[in-house]
């Protein structure tokens, strides 16, 4: 039975500073830093800044890698697909006539989506800690928690 006077117990020094993993994922997609939301996330297309201009944030040892890229497959394959199942359902069109409307339609989605997504995958491993995030880099947490490199 739980007694109301005990205190829990809490392992691992003192509490962490709090990072809402939604918050940060929602400033990552739209493209600021997800520690402060004011400062630029990217400084080109694609690359992420090495340190927030607003609130100093380093940036450079995210490790984004292919998650990006197969989050925007998985979401415009789907939305693309069910777009071309009504329209197929609905109009009888030649195949090249799809082609021509639903190769540039995957083309411009995955442009415009590739960069918020991006942005959102860094906000979610500034929020988790991972990847050097958290004030160690990925050999001192492996070594700590008894994992062992490929």
């Amino acid at each position: 039975m739980h007694n109301p006077s005990e205190q829990p117990v809490h392992y691992g020094g003192g509490k962490p500073d709090e990072r809402p993993v939604m918050r940060s994922i929602g400033r990552g997609m739209r493209n600021t830093c997800p520690s402060c939301g004011k400062g630029k996330l990217f400084r080109a297309f694609l690359k992420p800044v090495d340190q927030c201009a607003v609130c100093g944030e380093e940036m450079h040892h995210h490790r984004a890698d292919d998650l990006p890229a197969y989050l925007v497959i998985f979401v415009v394959g789907h939305v693309l697909l069910t777009g071309y199942m009504l329209t197929d359902s609905i109009f009888v069109l030649s195949p090249w006539a799809h082609l021509a409307i639903w190769v540039p339609l995957a083309v411009l989605a995955a442009l415009l989506t590739i960069q918020p997504i991006k942005g959102g995958v860094i906000g979610l491993q500034w929020a988790q800690r991972m990847h050097g995030f958290g004030g160690d880099s990925d050999e001192d947490a492996m070594r700590r928690h008894g994992g062992s490199d490929p």
